[in-house]
């Protein structure tokens, strides 16, 4: 390579576990190591292994394979000008090498849980990463290995500290490690390898830099400590096989070979193809296939992206889009259940982008048992007609700062049956249906109600902000939406449709309560058809847009926001033809980018174009501009209920690039700058990103 390539790389393990990167080697993010364990799954994340800095001596000389940026600004070593190669598929793989010899390295994170009946329970020795380091030369070379490791939550650095001290138990091939901060001990892990002499040789490389933080104005230096390195002599062939894995060794594991890592890619291979229905020799093709390096994914891939079919699992960009819904797809230890990452490296699981993410992740890619259990468990959470919008790690309530976690769960549940007819499933859950809107109508936390006049949801409270657009900085929300938010009201409609139905349905399969359930039926449409007359008062006829919210004392906020085309998206729709084409073709000429939707129209005076700067300069601007890439599936589905016969005014060929070679390598980014060229920003890799790109791509 001629220049430092800090695109990124993705592993998970289905526990919150990951290991990430660049393709260049170097470090430049807080979240980039080999071993990020979720101690508490999917939480408590602590980088243990960061990596291993590389050198191979070959007769006369000695190479340094790394590539390290320092606090200093100098950049040293410079392996990546030895780099001739990386892909991404089936797993991270470099290629060194120079005209007599050649070394390349594998990273791999096995998949952490398992399900045993209806339990999902983690896998003994869960949380782990392979790595494997082949040569190739004229002579034979000395392999130089030298661990660097840390102890520390995975939002912060890591600083040399005299409390903070290191022990390690060495034996044949394995080497125990946990740290001790001034009496509390750390997390117990080890190494293991095939073969190579180990020699202790404790020390601290002090003053890494991560430029990507110093972008975010965040911290942007880390001390790792070295607790020693390994050398191996290998001949012309020979590999190295080492995994790093959570917690003291345990009889019980198999041997690590040479086999060791290959068997761990067929494992994953293997699971892909029972989860998706792949032919063996189809996901062995994805996995092969698919270039990093100068051009990752393959430019040649282009051209089949207007020809693919939902059922073609021939495409390679297809399977590749479901195996990175499947990274999202985690075991909560605290629910004992799956859940959905929202986003890496740096979030957790969130109601709201869970649900949203549910059809993508689950009712395209045909895992209705996984959206079942999914959906059932936050049906059970649901309290004070409430559903969930994080839960946390230990045994407390959830957090139910959302007014629209609880319509989300209506919208999906109602597509979820739509797709299965598991009406079993909708008696079972009907209760929660009903408490949720009993507590709609009577009113709920944050003064969320009905209001009697115009059966409309408004809700009233300070210091919070319930819709998606939810930054609050000092107690201060920077986008508040109190009062009437004109999505909030559309997914009400769309939720009292359903109830109806629902209602009709059920009186046809419990007969003792025909009359009751036939008569809620009639309430609930009769309350959706008050709700979509009183719809209109969310029509600016001078704009020929949507209100984005009608303020509490029933003021009108005329800005140009994708919620309009958010509640033009739904199952049931209260809008006319109409004002459906027209909000589209304003949103198309202000809002839609290659990339996704704006949050904010550009010629409005809170716009800001570009994301960056430090935290709260990225917070204050998260939801005024920048573009989000999720609610292309929105935009995607009303033009398609609005203009059935017209040609989408979207080429996907950015966003898909952008899947298959930018950022994060065979994912989507969270955001974008709203000003061109829409820089990827945020999150490298976004759970309902993905997942409205599946849910749509064609």
């Amino acid at each position: 390579m001629t220049d430092l390539d800090t695109r990124e790389w993705l592993l998970t393990n289905g526990l919150g576990s990951f290991a990430s990167g660049t393709i260049s080697d170097v470090r430049t993010r807080t979240y980039h190591g080999w071993l990020f364990a979720a101690t508490n799954p999917p939480a408590g994340r602590k980088l243990l292994l960061s990596h291993l800095e590389a050198s191979l001596e070959i007769p006369g000389k000695v190479i340094a394979l790394g590539t390290n940026f320092w606090g200093s600004g100098q950049i040293e070593p410079k392996g990546y000008t030895m780099l001739h190669n990386f892909d991404v598929n089936p797993v991270p793989k470099w290629l060194w090498g120079e005209e007599n010899w050649q070394l390349s390295r594998q990273l791999v994170m096995p998949y952490g849980w398992v399900e045993e009946g209806r339990e999902k329970l983690p896998m003994l020795n869960a949380q782990r990463t392979l790595i494997q380091y082949r040569y190739e030369g004229k002579d034979v070379g000395i392999l130089r290995l030298r661990l660097l490791i840390g102890d520390r939550n995975f939002h912060h650095q890591q600083t040399e500290n005299e409390k903070l001290q290191f022990s390690q138990l060495v034996s044949q091939h394995l080497v125990c490690l946990q740290a001790n901060f001034g009496g509390e001990f750390g997390t117990p892990w080890h190494l293991r390898w095939t073969q190579g002499e180990y020699q202790a040789d404790g020390v601290w490389y002090w003053n890494y830099g991560l430029p990507e933080e110093t972008k975010r104005g965040l911290g942007d230096r880390e001390d790792l400590y070295s607790p020693g390195y390994l050398i191996a002599n290998l001949q012309p062939g020979d590999t190295i096989t080492l995994e790093a894995n959570v917690g003291l060794p345990n009889p019980q594991q198999p041997m690590l070979s040479s086999e060791s890592f290959a068997e761990a890619v067929e494992a994953e291979q293997e699971r892909l193809s029972q989860i998706f229905g792949w032919r063996r020799e189809e996901a062995g093709e994805l996995l092969a296939g698919g270039r990093g390096g100068r051009g990752a994914g393959g430019a040649g891939e282009q051209g089949e992206k207007n020809q693919l079919p939902i059922t073609n699992h021939q495409s390679r960009i297809w399977q590749k889009l479901l195996k990175a819904s499947d990274q999202f797809i985690v075991y909560r230890a605290s629910i004992a259940g799956p859940t959905v990452i929202a986003g890496y490296h740096w979030f957790n699981d969130w109601g709201r982008d869970t649900l949203i993410a549910l059809p993508g992740l689950t009712l395209v890619t045909q895992r209705f048992d996984l959206a079942k259990g999914i959906l059932k468990t936050f049906g059970h959470y649901c309290r004070h007609g409430l559903i969930p919008n994080a839960f946390p790690n230990a045994d407390s309530e959830p957090f139910y700062n959302s007014i629209d976690a609880a319509l989300w769960w209506i919208e999906t549940l109602g597509l979820y049956l739509e797709a299965t007819e598991d009406w079993q499933f909708l008696v079972e859950q009907f209760p929660v249906v009903q408490q949720i809107h009993k507590a709609f109508v009577g009113g709920t936390r944050y003064n969320i109600q009905v209001d009697a006049i115009d059966g409309l949801i408004c809700w009233d409270a300070n210091g919070v902000a319930l819709t998606w657009m939810d930054v609050v900085i000092g107690g201060l929300p920077i986008t508040p939406r109190r009062g009437k938010p004109v999505e909030i009201n559309a997914l009400w409609y769309s939720a009292l449709c359903w109830l109806s139905q629902w209602a009709e349905r059920l009186s046809q399969i419990d007969l003792d309560n025909s009359v009751r359930l036939n008569n809620q039926a009639q309430r609930y449409g009769q309350q959706a058809e008050q709700v979509k007359a009183s719809l209109q008062k969310f029509w600016n006829p001078q704009l020929g847009y949507f209100y984005d919210f009608i303020d509490p004392d029933d003021g009108r906020n005329s800005q140009i926001r994708p919620n309009a085309v958010l509640a033009l998206s739904l199952h049931y729709c209260g809008f006319s033809e109409q004002q459906g084409r027209q909000v589209l073709d304003l949103a198309t000429s202000c809002l839609l980018t290659p990339y996704g939707l704006r949050s904010l129209d550009p010629g409005d005076p809170e716009y800001v174009g570009i994301y960056e700067g430090n935290s709260e300069k990225r917070d204050r601007s998260y939801h005024q501009g920048t573009v989000w890439t999720w609610l292309i599936g929105a935009y995607i589905r009303a033009w398609e209920r609005f203009y059935p016969e017209e040609k989408l005014p979207f080429n996907w060929e950015p966003l898909i690039n952008h899947f298959l070679s930018s950022a994060c390598i065979n994912s989507v980014s969270e955001i974008f700058d709203g000003d061109a060229p829409h820089i990827s920003r945020g999150a490298i890799a976004q759970a309902w990103s993905v997942a409205e790109v599946i849910r749509h791509f064609r």
